[in-house]
């Protein structure tokens, strides 16, 4: 075991760094925290119409309904400005992300994908009406810039906004924004810009710098737009179609949720956090699914994915990655080493909160050879019992976005509003809790002081 664990020491763990380090993936990760907020808001107006909404017309309860539209008309309005347009959102912060790791002025570049991810969608529409329109509708019409002929309706500056503002741009603004903020990296980092004199203040010389590296960025993708546009296609759906997609339903395979556990485990094994590292991977596929999520939720369509980021959360890391809220619980009840059970006490209230540093670091789960078996096995089971069971519909999928740090039980229903959400995760625990519990067991016969000599 430590011939293996050196091995891979050696072996796996630089490459971890420096897929962490690479500031291009740093820079999505952090994008996709920053909008962190805005969906949180968009959640919260979720739950109250589940609260008032859905759950009351699923029972008959139409008077309840009733009495609260004044408060589902507000949820609407606070739904439309935070989840239906968090593609809008994630085109601002990845640019500026990005600039924030490479130390050039950051809000030109947020402005830049921004515009960007606008430039990529479709911007007219025509469609053949099957009954004549009346003569107030030609006027509203007309009124909105839009051309009314016979049965045939176009406009141009229309968009859809309950398609593309959502998810379902995102892998558009990995590419297309990173192509335009890229163009105006570079040109900033060699200087290409007009210099304005010490003097001038630097709001207005932040902005004269960036005019030529951001003009260059649109061009960019702009040229790209309309050489797409003469095959009568888009950016943002050509992605979809060719990238986004087949990716998503790649992740809502059970290998692919298997593969993305074990290395999460592994990095973690190794001091690397696994979930950061990572991050620009589950963040991009599985985010995007919850995303979808909340949106047909909010709509009041069927859920179009089965798994999404919060999945993970709820039934395969509780108490953070490996699921150590359960090595908490063994060892409070089977452990006989008082280095072990000092720590796990200082690390309970903690691991409620899905917070398991003091237990990976303290006791500790990094390069311990006793534990590297249950800390990678138990989420692999547990993922898989999860998956089992949502495959088969016993468990209705995530529709509400939730905070990592929110404790189980209470995640569970609020992100799935399915009270057999909670039985599935109680499930999960005590299979993880018997998984660790005969390596504290024998932990019990090891010499504190050797136990991490690898």
């Amino acid at each position: 075991m430590n011939a293996i664990i050196n091995w891979l020491n050696k072996h796996l763990v630089p490459v971890a760094a420096k897929i962490g380090s690479i500031r291009w993936l740093v820079a999505l990760r952090d994008a996709f925290i920053s909008i962190m907020p805005i969906m949180l808001a968009g959640s919260v107006a979720s739950v109250l119409n589940a609260i008032f909404r859905d759950i009351p017309t699923n029972l008959g309860w139409m008077g309840v309904v009733n009495s609260m539209q004044w408060l589902i008309s507000i949820d609407a309005m606070v739904w439309t400005g935070s989840t239906a347009i968090l593609g809008l959102l994630f085109a601002f912060t990845f640019g500026y992300q990005m600039c924030v790791q490479y130390k050039v002025e950051p809000i030109a570049g947020g402005l830049l994908t921004l515009g960007t991810f606008i430039m990529s969608l479709p911007q007219s529409f025509s469609v053949d009406l099957k009954n004549a329109l009346t003569k107030g509708d030609i006027k509203t019409l007309t009124d909105a810039d839009t051309a009314v002929v016979g049965k045939n309706v176009s406009a141009w500056g229309w968009f859809n906004f309950n398609k593309y503002f959502g998810a379902y741009g995102f892998f558009t603004i990995m590419i297309m924004g990173a192509i335009s903020v890229s163009v105006y990296i570079a040109l900033v980092k060699r200087h290409i810009t007009i210099k304005m004199p010490a003097s001038v203040p630097p709001a207005v010389s932040n902005a004269f710098t960036g005019i030529i590296p951001a003009t260059a960025g649109l061009f960019v993708v702009g040229i790209i737009d309309y050489l797409f546009s003469l095959k009568n296609t888009t950016v943002i759906d050509l992605i979809a179609q060719t990238i986004q997609e087949p990716l998503m339903k790649m992740g809502q395979g059970y290998g692919s949720l298997l593969l993305i556990v074990f290395l999460v485990q592994l990095f973690w094994f190794f001091g690397i956090h696994g979930t950061n590292v990572l991050a620009p991977v589950t963040e991009s596929i599985w985010t995007t699914a919850l995303i979808a999520n909340i949106n047909a939720h909010k709509m009041q369509k069927a859920l179009p994915y089965m798994w999404t980021r919060s999945d993970f959360d709820l039934y395969v890391w509780i108490g953070g990655a490996g699921s150590t809220l359960l090595l908490i619980l063994a060892v409070l009840a089977f452990s006989k080493r008082e280095d072990e059970r000092a720590v796990a006490k200082i690390s309970l209230v903690p691991g409620i909160f899905n917070i398991n540093e003091p237990m990976m670091f303290g006791m500790p789960i990094v390069l311990n050879p006793i534990y590297i078996i249950p800390f990678i096995l138990a989420p692999l089971v547990m993922v898989s019992i999860a998956y089992g069971v949502l495959s088969l519909g016993w468990v209705s999928p995530v529709a509400v976005q939730i905070t990592w740090a929110m404790p189980p039980f209470l995640n569970a229903i609020i992100a799935t509003i399915d009270w057999r959400s909670v039985i599935l995760q109680i499930v999960n625990m005590v299979v993880g809790f018997l998984i660790y519990v005969p390596f504290v067991i024998a932990s019990n016969n090891m010499d504190p002081e050797k136990v991490n000599k690898v």
